[in-house]
């Protein structure tokens, strides 16, 4: 025995948990030899003492078989970090910065537990939850920085197609809506009570947001559906009742998103088109009609004011807008691409490089990036100070069609959060100093966390 390694404390250890080992396997001759050699009589090792040491070989053995296993995936993984640094510019060193982050693989979190293929997921606009709905009828709660499984939501009797938070002053609800027909509130801070079901779709509803209070006199009580019935609907979540009715799609209305203040909707559909509708005057039309695309437009985002200044030069426009909410919006089809529009209608880009259909697209709160997830398995990040290239692809974001992405609300510092102004925000990235929300000395802290979700019944967590 090399006593260099082992102390003799050790080395006595390791010889009675060898005797031991060997008596528990019935190998009798060798224990006496190896008693006689090391001079371990009864009175020494007495089968009391010998029942201690019972099994203590294999547990130790198994532990570091496992241990090293660790220790080789963590040399691997230091070695790939090691070469990444090496080969890092100066510009992609400075990831520190919000404004330049994107997601990176592997996730930081896997979550599992949906049966079924996940179709949407929202934060909630000030604690660690993310809400995730699928086609197994239910709606999960996680905590993203955990990365664990809060709770189950039953209720819905077909798939979930859309979940969102936000809501009146001061109190954050989380809305969802399905197959089913209906459009169904929760309260977070009741368990996550069913507090009201919206019935008055007449087919599935497909999208459903929050509208931010950003209008004068605007209570935060609002809330937009999309359907399978070619109408979009405005309800009061305080009473449940279905304020207004969008009329004007001729298909099915796929997605929806509010501007930050509240006045505009932005809709996409079967049709092949988008539709900004102005909501702050009695009867909404289409103000503008977004057309080009040549397939179903699955998705919608619009621009926060921070992209301003990069889409603008890439419309053309020397000095960028500044007199509305909507300057300029993105839509992703079945035809594979994504359109960069202005508030006119006008297409300003078309960026090609996704294999299969759009389904999800967020604009990185910063404003330089737009971020969009699709059925070839992958996320892309498309880079709007150049013209809208892509300059990141996540191959592997998940092993299956990747439905949804959204992006976690920015913190706004000094001022009480309200009405989920950053749930909504958070539906295209849009922090609320960007589009001067901040007004009352609030400061957007943007929070480097994407959520994303597929049919490989995963949602991943993609996190600074």
């Amino acid at each position: 025995m090399n006593t260099n390694i082992l102390t003799t404390r050790q080395a006595e250890e390791l010889h009675k948990a060898i005797i031991a080992y060997l008596t528990a396997n019935n190998l009798s001759n060798t224990v006496s030899a190896l008693r006689s050699e090391l001079n371990l009589g009864e009175d020494v090792f007495d089968p009391a003492t010998a029942k201690k040491y019972e099994g203590l070989l294999e547990k130790k053995w198994t532990s570091v078989v496992r241990l090293q296993k660790k220790i080789m995936d963590l040399e691997s993984r230091n070695s790939t970090l090691q070469s990444e640094l090496e080969n890092s510019t100066p510009t992609s060193r400075q990831n520190k910065d919000p404004v330049a982050w994107l997601p990176k693989s592997p996730a930081r979190h896997t979550l599992q537990s949906h049966r079924n293929p996940i179709t949407c997921v929202a934060f909630h606009p000030v604690f660690s939850s993310l809400a995730s709905g699928s086609e197994d009828q239910t709606i999960k709660i996680w905590d993203w920085e955990l990365g664990e499984l809060e709770r189950t939501i039953k209720g819905h009797t077909k798939a979930v197609l859309d979940v969102d938070f936000g809501g009146p002053r001061g109190n954050t609800l989380l809305a969802s809506c399905s197959s089913d027909l209906t459009i169904k509130l929760w309260d977070p801070s009741d368990d996550y009570k069913n507090i009201r079901t919206l019935p008055g779709h007449d087919h599935s509803v497909s999208a459903v947001r929050f509208i931010p209070s950003g209008v004068a006199g605007g209570t935060g009580n609002l809330l937009v559906s999309a359907s399978r019935d070619k109408t979009l609907r405005i309800w009061d979540v305080s009473t449940g009742y279905c304020v207004k009715t969008l009329r004007g799609h001729a298909e099915w209305v796929r997605d929806v998103c509010p501007s930050i203040d509240g006045r505009f909707i932005l809709s996409t559909s079967d049709d092949y088109t988008g539709r900004l509708w102005d909501v702050s005057i009695p009867n909404p039309e289409p103000k503008t009609t977004l057309i080009g695309h040549e397939h179903v437009v699955l998705c919608c985002a619009i621009a926060p004011a921070a992209a301003y200044p990069h889409l603008a030069a890439m419309a053309g426009i020397k000095k960028p807008p500044a007199t509305s909410a909507v300057e300029f919006m993105a839509t992703g089809s079945r035809d594979k691409t994504i359109r960069l529009w202005d508030a006119r209608g006008t297409c300003i880009k078309i960026l090609v490089g996704h294999d299969n259909w759009v389904r999800g697209l967020v604009f990185h709160p910063g404003g330089k990036y737009l971020l969009s997830v699709a059925d070839d398995y992958t996320l892309r990040c498309w880079d709007l100070t150049q013209e809208g290239r892509c300059v990141k692809t996540i191959g592997d974001a998940h092993g299956h069609f990747v439905q949804c992405i959204r992006w976690a609300p920015s913190i706004v510092k000094d001022v009480p959060a309200v009405n989920g102004e950053g749930a909504n925000g958070e539906s295209n990235g849009t922090p609320r100093k960007a589009a001067g929300a901040a007004g009352a000395g609030g400061e957007a802290q943007i929070r480097c966390v994407i959520a994303t979700g597929s049919v490989d019944l995963n949602v991943r967590i993609f996190a600074n």
